[in-house]
């Protein structure tokens, strides 16, 4: 019997080293960062079964098998309806400015969609202006409206976005509404699911989330992109979900979440629609492919604003985002702000921004004072110290969560949508970001920006090396953790 117990335990010790190692070999043949690496090995050696168990489960960018497979044969169709842009007036890279050129050549070659020109954009930065317009704009709708949102969150202004929708079913639009099942788990525990379903609007939950599912399919992959296209002319993207700030997350402590949308008519509101389209073929097995822009054929036409839709995802090409970022960087001569709640960067991106410093090239970041994500504030400080020595400037927002996404370089050109600065914005959701090359727009983002740092503390580089060793000691170990959240 005794040897019997003692093969066990060598058994056991073996199978233990044999997961173990199986594991670990994985982790390093997929070839991810080296901090993404090491940070799953950490995990896997210092909690080994339940490290294993957690990189299985979240580990890979594991769509599950029949949404991969649809996305896999969605590319061609959708690769040839983003082909035919290119065959359009609006495609006009030669009136790009450089950095517009560079952006739209990373895009083109990674996602195949090309920056457009004669668009009209629209900046709202405020709550209740961007809601008032949005449902003025539903209330015209004549065809279709579609949205798509990360969260959705029932009370005040949103209930009225609510009610307009409905009506614009009873009037004959045609409304598809696909939100983010963790994201949005409040508004699908509220009356509103059944109501909309009973006026025909089409209600569709992305990415469900349950027990049985975390076996097929990475569970915290979640559809972060806010959209919305009406009668494909109208379009909307940006940081706001759908939600009234003075009913939304009242008991985080951290204020009212501060927010941007761009409002667009042009070419460039099909582009979102095919996104749209996208995600809920993905998600339902319907495509839903909208029409090409109408092509503008008078050639000596007023060229406007020239935008690059970004998309980003599980089944999409990698990295865009996290390129268009760097390149965007590292083409900087006079400045870089930076807008972000979550600020948990990428080593190169980190680096990046130190070199541009180095090379006397201002860059603020501008961040919230106080975050709703513990582990991301205190990833976040980790990095304060690096980048305060280099030059960059750190501003803390004192006037609530400053949930806005944007970058504008030297005052010129800017990114602006869902993508926050953190591995799961570059590298989980899904996301989308437009590039714009226009100055009166980029001058319109600038001037929102300056009213964030009217309302922000810049940190203080000596006061910063003065904080206690129990927050340097919280710094280094959420530091080890930065590369997964």
């Amino acid at each position: 019997m005794y040897e019997f117990y003692q093969l066990l335990t060598i058994a056991g010790v073996f199978l233990y080293w044999l997961v173990i190692a199986g594991i670990s070999i994985r982790v390093v043949a997929k070839r991810r960062s080296i901090g993404v690496s090491l940070a799953w090995l950490m995990i896997i050696y210092i909690v080994p079964l339940g490290g294993a168990f957690a990189y299985l489960l979240f580990g890979e960018l594991n769509l599950g098998k029949k949404r991969a497979l649809r996305a896999e044969l969605m590319f061609k169709p959708y690769g040839e309806w983003f082909k035919k842009l290119y065959e359009y007036r609006q495609y006009r890279p030669h009136v790009a400015s450089l950095y517009g050129q560079s952006i739209s050549a990373i895009c083109e070659k990674q996602v195949g969609i090309p920056a457009l020109a004669d668009n009209n954009l629209s900046l709202c930065s405020e709550t209740y202006e961007i809601l008032d317009q949005l449902i003025a704009d539903i209330e015209q709708a004549k065809q279709t409206i579609l949205l798509e949102f990360y969260i959705w969150h029932p009370g005040g202004r949103a209930d009225d976005v609510a009610n307009a929708l409905i009506e614009s079913a009873i009037r004959g639009v045609e409304v598809r509404l696909l939100l983010d099942a963790a994201g949005s788990r409040h508004f699908f525990k509220s009356k509103w699911p059944k109501l909309m379903k009973s006026h025909g609007i089409q209600v569709t939950s992305a990415l469900e989330v349950s027990p049985f599912r975390m076996f097929f399919r990475r569970l915290d992959l979640r559809l972060h992109r806010k959209i919305v296209v009406i009668d494909n002319s109208i379009g909307y993207t940006g940081s706001m979900n759908l939600v009234d700030p003075k009913y939304f997350n009242q008991d985080a402590g951290v204020g009212q979440w501060i927010d941007v949308m761009v409002r667009i008519t042009g070419p460039s509101v099909p582009v979102l629609n095919s996104i749209h389209a996208w995600d809920w073929e993905v998600e339902t097995n319907e495509r839903f492919l909208p029409e090409q822009p109408k092509c503008l054929t008078h050639e000596d036409s007023e060229i406007t604003d020239l935008v690059q839709v970004i998309p980003s995802g599980p089944g999409m090409r990698e990295e865009v985002i996290h390129r268009v970022l760097l390149q965007s960087i590292y083409q900087a001569q006079k400045s870089i702000v930076i807008t972000t709640p979550y600020f948990v960067p990428s080593d190169n991106l980190h680096m990046a921004l130190v070199i541009a410093a180095q090379r006397n090239v201002q860059v603020d970041i501008i961040i919230p004072d106080k975050n709703d994500s513990i582990m991301v504030e205190w990833a976040s400080r980790a990095f304060f110290s690096e980048l305060l020595e280099a030059g960059v400037n750190i501003h803390r927002f004192k006037g609530g969560l400053l949930h806005t996404k944007s970058v504008v370089i030297d005052s010129n050109h800017c990114l602006i949508g869902t993508v926050n600065w953190d591995m799961r914005s570059l590298w989980l959701n899904f996301e989308v970001t437009l590039a714009v090359d226009n100055l009166e727009f980029t001058e319109k983002l600038e001037r929102v920006q300056q009213g964030y740092l009217a309302d922000a503390v810049k940190v203080s580089q000596v006061e910063w090396e003065k904080r206690s060793i129990a927050s340097r000691t919280a710094e280094r170990i959420f530091y080890l953790f930065s590369p997964l959240l």
